[in-house]
């Protein structure tokens, strides 16, 4: 992720999970302006199972004319062995990475590197994620205290996800293909005298320019594309005893065994693709507020 938001608690400014599915629940509209405000109403949220990071690295981070340069990793030293082997990373922990980040006197942000715990979950992947992920703090040196109270832990969602919150979520929506341009930028459909065929564009663009410009509508690949959507709430952080998988378990994904967060909303991509959640950049001062949930549905996917 290219941006962050500037948050002067200490914590992850970000989490990432795995899409689950999607359900209904039944709330209080609480947002400002609604036209429902104050009455029960019918929500749809997605599922995002959120089982623990294991800070794996702290990184810093100093600020040069050309940007910021990383100073040094810090890896800790309970990084299991297989793992080790896998990212090709040192044997012993580098103490002195860490002594060099905190004696620069132009350190700047300070960073963590995290690895997802697919394993845990009931879906079968077994390869984790390597991911960075910014923490919040007053300064540089509150930034790096905290980093270093977690390198080598597992941090679970409820320590850096609150209730109500606005996030921003990153994933790879779902692919569909080669599809044409009636799918693909929805061009409406020739008449049945036009030319004999139905589904094609009429024009491929002017005389002039003499060649075919970018901004027309063609055939190619619609979906599998990285996307950012802005502003998704979470309504609820849920703990793995609460139970939240529906009857018959989840389509294509199976059972929620560790905690989840239920985000207002479709996110993009299908079932159990990975979703990174990072602090909303667009909405920082907004009054939080913790939704007040009336049910969550729980009845069977299977006949949707």
């Amino acid at each position: 992720m290219r941006s962050w938001s500037q948050g002067t608690e200490a914590g992850l400014l970000g989490f990432a999970g795995y899409k689950a599915g999607m359900t209904h629940i039944m709330m209080v509209d609480d947002e400002a302006g609604s036209v429902t405000k104050g009455h029960e109403i019918s929500v749809p949220v997605t599922v995002v199972e959120t089982p623990p990071l294991f800070i794996l690295c702290v990184r810093g981070y100093r600020r040069t004319p050309a940007g910021m340069v990383a100073i040094g990793d810090a890896f800790a030293e309970n990084i299991d062995v297989k793992v080790r082997k896998a990212l090709t990373l040192p044997k012993q922990a580098n103490k002195e990475a860490m002594k060099k980040i905190e004696s620069d006197s132009e350190l700047c942000d300070v960073r963590v590197l995290v690895l997802t715990s697919p394993s845990k979950t009931g879906f079968g992947k077994k390869k984790p994620e390597l991911m960075e992920i910014a923490v919040g703090g007053k300064d540089a040196k509150a930034k790096l205290e905290y980093a270093k109270g977690i390198l080598g832990k597992e941090v679970k969602a409820s320590d850096s996800v609150k209730e109500g919150e606005y996030f921003d979520t990153v994933s790879v929506t779902t692919g569909k293909g080669w599809q044409g341009a009636v799918k693909r930028f929805g061009v409406s459909m020739q008449r049945r005298k036009a030319t004999g065929r139905y589904r094609h564009v009429g024009t491929l663009g002017p005389w002039h320019p003499a060649f075919v410009m970018y901004t027309v509508p063609m055939a190619g690949q619609m979906g599998y594309h990285h996307r950012t959507e802005h502003n998704k709430r979470v309504v609820k952080v849920g703990i793995a005893k609460d139970r939240i998988t529906p009857d018959g378990g989840f389509l294509n994904y199976g059972v929620v065994k560790n905690d989840y967060l239920l985000v207002k909303g479709s996110l993009g991509g299908p079932m159990k693709r990975l979703i990174r959640l990072r602090k909303a950049v667009r909405m920082q001062d907004v009054k939080l507020s913790k939704p007040e949930i009336k049910f969550i549905s729980l009845g069977s996917k299977q006949g949707v």
